[in-house]
């Protein structure tokens, strides 16, 4: 049997890179239509993470904070929508930009480059750091999302966690599924989740992860790699039960 050539490494890229668009994954929310510029369609779904930063640097922080409770702490540049429901506890560190209508829930921790659109929940001891959620994403319970995209939709259950750091401290590298692989160039990197894709309850998004639109993954799972769009990916798992004998 022949071996398999390795994928071609170009810049960072493998040669398959280009057959992977953000606009497979999600497409910007009108709420988000004065970053546009920034979050094209046609460019790699993890090349929106390297625009995040630049997109909030970019944007002039003019309005008025709303009244805050508090346990509300504030610092950097901010915006908040004045519809937003604030907790009485949470840290909100900028830059950071909250769209209208969205709910955060009692000690969410937001520390840096973080874009929510309209109708999303944040929800209780969730932490965010360098990510975009577009709009109606809910993350209401014990989750952590870092350096990731959340579409339009996209829907956390309790404890779900994008891990975005190799163990071996490693640039992240993506598997695509014709078997090429692209080198991201990043240390940090969580997950990609198309618009209505969901993840069940303690379930681990390994770093590099891909969930394609209204995708799932079941509860209890540790997936990592590339989930088709309309796809379910599960384990099994054997339950055994034995009497009491007390």
């Amino acid at each position: 049997m022949p071996r398999r050539k390795k994928p071609l490494f170009l810049r960072g890229i493998s040669v398959h890179a280009g057959r992977v668009k953000a606009s497979d994954f999600f497409s910007l929310p009108a709420s988000l239509a004065h970053f546009a510029s920034s979050f094209p369609g046609d460019v790699s779904p993890w090349e929106w993470l390297n625009r995040i930063g630049p997109a909030l640097a970019l944007h002039q922080f003019g309005a008025s904070l709303p009244p805050l409770p508090p346990g509300v702490h504030v610092e950097g540049f901010v915006y908040i929508h004045p519809t937003v429901k604030l907790p009485p506890t949470a840290t909100i560190i900028g830059p950071a930009w909250i769209g209208a209508n969205t709910e955060i829930r009692p000690g969410a921790y937001l520390r840096g480059s973080v874009i929510v659109g309209e109708s999303c929940v944040l929800g209780n001891a969730c932490e965010f750091k360098h990510c975009l959620l577009m709009n109606r994403v809910q993350t209401p319970h014990f989750n952590y999302v870092g350096d990731s995209i959340l579409g339009n939709g996209a829907h956390f259950g309790a404890g779900v966690i994008c891990s975005n750091v190799r163990l071996d401290q490693k640039n992240v590298v993506i598997h695509l599924p014709d078997g090429g692989v692209v080198d991201t160039g990043r240390k940090k990197f969580g997950a990609i989740v198309g618009e209505r894709a969901e993840v069940g309850c303690n379930a681990v998004l390994q770093p590099g992860t891909l969930l394609g639109p209204r995708s799932l993954v079941m509860p209890l799972t540790a997936f990592g790699g590339y989930l088709p769009p309309a796809t379910i990916a599960h384990t099994r798992q054997q339950v055994t039960t034995l009497p009491r004998r007390d």
